[in-house]
């Protein structure tokens, strides 16, 4: 999400952070490309216009070129800016302030994503906010639309209004709130119906639900990697049905970014959830500063920290840990930690969410390492015998042939991971024999492999 933009951006504050002193002209320049950058990225021209003429007006005062880091001083306005474009600062969740019944009007085109949403947000309400919530779809038009979200409902655990055929979008509207009243919900969400481009028939369709409905939500959900598609999609939304909020999906496949930094400038409304994956459970809140610092290459550990307490097992994490540090750590617990990690998500993201961390983020990005890697590691420690996982070193020539044919890849593949594995131990053994202050003292290079730079690493001399 967002690379090709940071990746830009980060380019110009680099060359502005390097001159000891910024005049007009140079804050003129970098403004330039910073417009480049974000109409590169898709971003709304109008948007793109107001964005630039902030952060020159704030660039260009005698506080900022005369400070003593001028070119800190105006990443710190862009970031500013960037926050107030995507929404201010903090999450803004779905208002559940409300009697209960509370409808929840789910809008979009076909293909956005709409009805996976919907169950998302269904287990997000029942799990996180613990309300008893009631599916409806009110898609007649796509075949097999409401089996889908019935489907959904089972894997969420919710509740679906059973479907009657021949019944309108609007029959089933009434019929869900009438439902959701008699046996007490507490949220309904109803699922309309898309078209694979905006129409009068879909407006005029949407307008006749939400007036029986009275939504206290209506979610727009358009797909991130439309890009200008999709700021156009949500314009036209917006002018006609009034949104309360935007879900973008695809967040975890747009590089770009320009939808996300468009949305709240063209509709108003503040984007409320992210899609980041195909899982049930993969809906984030939209945090408008964790997202500027991301796009400029400062990290988000907040959300990075969120998802390891959301998915890390903390009992097995201790474990690992201890025999970590006896350094009795083998290829069993080896892949148990690839288990964890690879509930977090893609390795490209969880490291999108480290500061300055860019260069590595594209250097292993060229060696694909990614979940797929992890997976495939997984599936070459479980082709071992129980003895191979606990002694390694007994893994020769013949023993490789076979857990490579067993785990379906090559016997490099198999090297790969005794390498990786190897170097692990050795750092683990290191840590062990230095100690807590011997650590301290000497710094990250003691743990590098002989024959790296030492110079890379304070306290190695």
């Amino acid at each position: 999400m967002f690379e090709a933009l940071s990746e830009k951006l980060s380019g110009v504050f680099d060359r502005l952070r390097r001159r000891g002193a910024l005049s007009e002209s140079d804050v003129t320049e970098a403004m330039r490309e910073v417009r480049l950058a974000l109409l590169d990225a898709d971003v709304a021209l109008e948007v793109v216009r107001d964005f630039i003429a902030k952060v020159r007006e704030r660039a260009i005062g005698a506080e900022v070129l005369k400070s003593v880091s001028p070119g800190q001083q105006v990443v710190k306005i862009v970031h500013d800016v960037l926050v107030e474009s995507l929404g201010g600062e903090g999450a803004v969740g779905i208002d559940l302030n409300a009697p209960s019944p509370i409808p929840i009007l789910m809008v979009g085109l076909q293909g956005s994503g709409k009805t996976t949403t919907s169950g998302k947000i269904a287990l997000r309400l029942k799990d996180k906010a613990r309300k008893k919530v009631l599916l409806a779809s009110l898609d007649t038009q796509r075949p097999a639309a409401q089996q889908q979200l019935q489907q959904l409902s089972e894997r969420a655990d919710v509740s679906f209004l059973p479907i009657v055929f021949g019944q309108t979008p609007a029959e089933i509207a009434r019929r869900a709130m009438d439902t959701a009243r008699k046996e007490v919900f507490d949220v309904v969400i109803l699922d309309t119906a898309g078209r694979l481009a905006i129409n009068q028939e879909l407006m005029d369709e949407v307008k006749i639900i939400r007036d029986i409905a009275h939504p206290v939500e209506t979610l727009l959900v358009v797909d991130a990697m439309t890009g200008q598609d999709a700021v156009n999609t949500a314009r036209a939304f917006n002018e006609q049905i009034g949104v309360t909020g935007i879900v973008l999906t695809r967040m975890d496949g747009d590089a770009r970014g320009g939808a996300a930094l468009s949305m709240r400038a063209v509709t108003g409304a503040p984007i409320k959830l992210v899609g980041a994956g195909e899982k049930l459970d993969a809906l984030e809140d939209f945090h408008p500063e964790r997202v500027a610092g991301r796009i400029l290459g400062m990290g988000d550990i907040v959300s990075l920290v969120e998802r390891a307490a959301e998915t890390i097992d903390q009992q097995e994490a201790e474990k690992l840990a201890a025999k970590m540090a006896k350094g009795t750590f083998n290829l069993e617990d080896y892949a148990n930690q690839l288990k964890q990690i690879s509930k977090m998500g893609s390795l490209s993201g969880l490291l999108g969410m480290l500061p300055g961390v860019a260069k590595v983020k594209a250097q292993l990005a060229e060696q694909n390492l990614d979940v797929t890697i992890l997976k495939r590691q997984a599936a070459i420690i479980s082709s071992m015998t129980q003895r191979e996982k606990r002694q390694p070193d007994i893994i020769k020539a013949s023993r490789k042939k076979r857990i490579a044919a067993g785990s379906g890849t090559t016997v490099q593949d198999v090297n790969k991971l005794l390498k990786q594995f190897d170097d692990m131990s050795t750092m683990m053994k290191r840590m062990q024999k230095l100690g807590q202050k011997g650590l301290m003292r000497q710094g990250l290079g003691a743990l590098m492999p002989k024959g790296m730079n030492p110079g890379m690493f304070p306290g190695r001399r």
